[in-house]
């Protein structure tokens, strides 16, 4: 059984910002896979399916990014899915614009939602970081996460996005195939 979340802030404002680029992506796989809401709170919207024979939920906590860890920590401990399990997708300041990286456990890298997720359920999930670039001055990031992605911008992620749900089953089995599978160019 696998958890993946798409992080991302509630509401009509806050849809196609840098900082939703989870939410996005979490929006795509749930149509893409034709997935099932089986779940909608005022702290999150759960999804639920199969993958390629894997028994997958998606969560999108609706607690705002910063109170993310709580709606998360819900699930896991319901369903009982094992932290190697758990598939987190944020966007990341500290990447180029629709660049992908995934990891297991360590620092939040002062991104509010991860904060909030390591005090509910500790470090050792997968993050997958998608870059969404650098305003240039920490003064400017608080903004900059908040707006909107440029129009240019806004194909880039997509295109990226497409490749990520196209390949999304191999996170399951083999990452560094699905990190192969998404740089490819075409």
């Amino acid at each position: 059984m696998y958890l993946i979340c798409g992080l991302g802030n509630p509401g009509i404002n806050y849809k196609n910002t840098r900082h939703n680029v989870g939410f996005l992506l979490a929006d795509k796989i749930i149509t893409h896979f034709n997935l099932d809401k089986i779940k909608e709170d005022k702290k999150k919207e759960l999804y639920s399916g199969v993958i390629n024979d894997h028994k997958l939920f998606v969560i999108k906590p609706l607690t705002f990014m910063n109170l993310s860890g709580k709606a998360i920590s819900e699930i896991v401990n319901f369903y009982k899915i094992k932290l190697d399990n758990i598939f987190v997708i944020h966007d990341d300041l500290d990447l180029d614009i629709s660049k992908v990286k995934i990891k297991q456990g360590g620092g939040n890298g002062g991104h509010n939602g991860l904060e909030s997720i390591d005090q509910f359920i500790g470090e050792n999930y997968y993050r997958i970081r998608i870059g969404i670039d650098h305003p240039g001055h920490k003064d400017l990031v608080s903004s900059y996460v908040l707006n909107k992605f440029s129009k240019s911008e806004e194909e880039i992620i997509n295109k990226k996005i497409d490749k990520i749900v196209k390949n999304i089953e191999l996170i399951f089995s083999d990452i560094p195939l699905f990190l192969t599978k998404i740089s490819e160019q075409n």
